[in-house]
């Protein structure tokens, strides 16, 4: 079934839109939880709350690109039950790509308004239009899946040495880029 048949019965509120969903993105979503979550429990779970998510969220929203949707929503309710875990049991890639990546993008706890935070990401997805195929597949394996430097370099054939290079390069123009921006970092 397409996309928007999908969420067409969403619209409807037919059940049948969590079924088709999960056939159809069970498999993305599952990978992207695998990433960040270690335990298959907290995975399981954060795929049932995926689907109600979704079920929520849709409508009143109306995704373009549903498989992006549904990518989103999997990896911020993985990352909040990630916060929820306690230090010893949290992925050690998952800290390490997320620290790798705050020398960039701050993660300070201050009050941030709608505004600010749209602006943000519009500027990143604006960086990240603008990077050669391989920098941007590099640098999303690495901070949207959390793969490790090892599991990258299996995927796309690269040595470590470049993969970790490419990431280091792409991290500096990033911060650089949304200096420019006049974010703050």
């Amino acid at each position: 079934m397409d996309d928007q048949s999908i969420i067409a019965l969403y619209w409807a509120r037919a059940e049948d839109a969590i079924r088709e969903t999960s056939g159809k993105y069970g498999g993305l979503c599952q990978a992207i939880t695998g990433r960040i979550l270690a335990s298959p429990e907290d995975r399981e779970e954060c795929l049932n709350d995926t689907w109600l998510g979704l079920w929520n969220a849709i409508p009143p929203q109306r995704p373009a690109r549903l498989s992006v949707f549904v990518g989103r929503v999997a990896r911020n309710l993985a990352l909040k039950r990630f916060d929820y875990l306690s230090a010893s049991r949290r992925r050690p890639e998952a800290v390490c790509s997320l620290e790798e990546l705050g020398e960039c993008v701050s993660g300070r706890e201050t009050v941030e308004s709608e505004l600010e935070n749209r602006r943000v990401e519009q500027a990143l997805s604006a960086f990240l239009r603008q990077l050669e195929e391989e920098k941007r597949t590099v640098f999303l394996l690495r901070y949207w899946y959390f793969y490790s430097v090892e599991d990258i370099c299996r995927r796309t054939g690269f040595g470590e040495s470049k993969v970790k290079s490419m990431l280091s390069r792409t991290r500096r123009a990033l911060r650089a880029f949304l200096e420019k921006e006049g974010i703050d970092l």
